[in-house]
């Protein structure tokens, strides 16, 4: 029975020797890909650094921009506050122009009998001196022709026109 043993033991020898022989090869031919895999990733790095270092200078680029669009809206934000203030003084002056017109308004219609009343008797006034002023220019104009027709008139005639007005 040893004898079997001894045979068992040249059994496993031979299959780890044949185990190991395969292990080997598979290492052998695994070499070659490995090395490609290390040059791939040391390829990968090299480029990762490229791309970290453009990167950190696109993030200094926007830092430099959002600081400069922040002052920026700042002073856009004054502008902003400027033009809300004209448009307040705007709607301010509006509202006062309307509160003056309806009070004026008011006003009107309140005293619009009395207004009436003023345009009529400016009216009459109009017509009163229209009619003066027609009334002279006939009167010079009598007058023109008497002092044609009759041009030695008396002494007496003249007192009498001047007492009435007529001749001045």
């Amino acid at each position: 029975m040893e004898v079997i043993l001894y045979i068992a033991a040249i059994i496993a020898a031979i299959g780890f020797l044949i185990f190991c022989v395969s292990v080997g090869m598979t290492l052998i031919s695994l070499k070659p890909i490995l090395n490609s895999l290390a040059g791939t990733l040391s390829g990968i790095e090299g480029q990762m650094e490229g791309i970290t270092r453009e990167t950190t200078s696109l993030l200094t680029k926007t830092n430099s921009l959002a600081e400069d669009i922040q002052e920026k809206s700042e002073q856009l934000n004054s502008v902003v506050h400027a033009v809300k203030g004209i448009g307040d003084s705007v709607n301010g002056l509006n509202k006062s122009v309307q509160q003056i017109t309806s009070s004026i308004s008011t006003s009107v219609e309140q005293n619009e009998e009395k207004i009436a009343q003023v345009v009529q008797w400016s009216n009459v006034a109009i017509g009163i001196a229209d009619k003066w002023k027609k009334r002279k220019i006939i009167e010079q104009a009598n007058e023109a022709i008497q002092d044609d027709v009759y041009p030695f008139e008396s002494a007496q005639t003249e007192k009498s026109k001047r007492k009435w007005g007529r001749k001045k």
